[in-house]
């Protein structure tokens, strides 16, 4: 029996969905609505995942040259990487990479033109094992990197000081004497390659130095750095994990930081941008949802007098109720369905339709196809899983709410008052 209503109940809403001469109007309405669902959670899919991509990208950058955790001294001076240190560094559990650091202040004089720089001795191995940098050299080649006194430099300085590689640049360095005064030191360095980060602030004013010159040109010990840059397994777990490696330690003299609080202000710009994009997008999906109340409203006050007739043969008002929320949820989930493929296939082929986008600009004319369009066709994308679930499950929930209005407003038309209209 009850196979049987359930199979009453949907085909009554089928009807109440099919288009007739007399309610076709709301039939069209209906379409709109399912066409406003699936647009708004295609949106909303492609927005959050370009802007994860880009959020992603950001903070990739802000930790592609310093590390999760940084360890400094705690009075600001010179941290001893002792052997010992970092062999307890490289067995702490979840570390994959120790990178150390030595950053000074300076001037940077070529061709009669002066600019000021940070300069950081690194490592050779620790400089090609940055992606950041080995994957994006604009200029020259970085292999001799520590084989002689040689720098690498951002490109943006580069140009500025009208440099090309195997150019020679003077570092105007310097060191505070155990009196208390400031000695410059000048130092000469080839220059073997520059590189493009996308950050200012690092192609305009970075240089690396090979750490070994750059110590022995300060007259600093071989064990002497700034800083100790972990890279660890998950850097979302940073904040826990710096908080057992300074219980492990044990060091007073060691200030232990990750790269959540040295950023706090940026990450959380991100997150509160993350959530109100999310909160302003989902009101597309609502706008839309209030189409869909409006519409099968509107066809319960059409269909009235079916009802009424419904009734009188015996139809239970449940019947009817199910009906109506079932023509109206349907139009909510296929268009649920419906957009959730779409804006899966805009993720997954934005490559492909920014670069027709670029075409059809540049067929515009000359600078039709400017650097704006050029920074869309490298969007990054990034599909989050839980992201796409918590959106479906979002835009189910509104469907079946907007659905459960009219269907509740089909129990409230008595018999005699639809047949009385017809």
């Amino acid at each position: 029996m009850s196979d049987r209503a359930g199979t009453v109940e949907r085909w009554l809403a089928w009807r109440y969905l099919a288009t007739r001469q007399r309610e076709g109007f709301v039939s069209f309405i209906a379409i709109f609505s399912l066409i406003g669902v699936a647009l708004g959670v295609a949106t909303l899919i492609v927005v959050l995942s370009v802007m994860g991509g880009f959020r992603q990208q950001l903070l990739g950058r802000i930790i592609g040259l310093n590390g999760h955790v940084v360890i400094t001294a705690r009075d600001g001076g010179m941290v001893q990487a002792t052997p010992e240190l970092l062999a307890r560094l490289k067995a702490f559990p979840g570390v994959r990479a120790i990178n150390l650091t030595l950053e000074r202040q300076a001037l940077v004089t070529a061709a009669n033109q002066t600019r000021a720089a940070i300069v950081r001795g690194v490592r050779p191995e620790d400089l090609q094992g940055r992606d950041m940098i080995s994957r994006n050299i604009a200029h020259g080649d970085l292999s001799a990197f520590g084989a002689r006194p040689g720098a690498v430099i951002g490109e943006r300085l580069r140009q500025a000081l009208n440099l090309r590689a195997e150019d020679k640049i003077t570092l105007v360095t310097h060191r505070v004497n155990d009196n208390g005064t400031i000695e410059p030191r000048y130092t000469d360095y080839d220059v073997l390659a520059s590189f493009v980060t996308r950050r200012f602030e690092f192609d305009n004013g970075l240089i690396f130095v090979p750490l070994a010159l750059l110590q022995r040109d300060l007259e600093y010990g071989d064990e002497a750095v700034s800083s100790i840059d972990l890279d660890i397994a998950d850097p979302q777990a940073a904040p826990l994990f710096a908080e057992e490696l300074r219980k492990a330690l044990g060091r007073e003299d060691l200030r232990i930081a990750h790269w959540l609080g040295l950023n706090a202000r940026f990450v959380g710009a991100l997150q509160v941008e993350r959530v109100m994009m999310f909160i302003i997008l989902t009101l597309i999906v609502v706008v839309a949802a209030m189409n869909v109340v409006a519409s099968f409203t509107m066809l319960v006050r059409v269909k009235r007098g079916s009802i009424a007739i419904l009734r009188t043969m015996g139809a239970a008002p449940g019947t009817i109720v199910r009906a109506f929320f079932l023509s109206a949820a349907a139009v909510g989930l296929v268009g649920t369905a419906v957009g959730t493929g779409l804006g899966l296939l805009v993720c997954t082929n934005m490559e492909g339709i920014a670069r027709l986008l670029m075409l059809l600009t540049s067929a515009g004319g000359p600078g039709a196809g400017s650097s704006e369009v050029e920074f869309i066709t490298s969007a990054p994308v990034r599909i989050q899983p839980a992201e796409i679930l918590s959106i479906v499950a979002i835009a189910i929930l509104l469907s079946l709410a907007a659905a459960a209005y009219p269907a509740w407003r089909s129990t409230r038309i008595e018999p005699v008052e639809g047949l009385r209209h017809e």
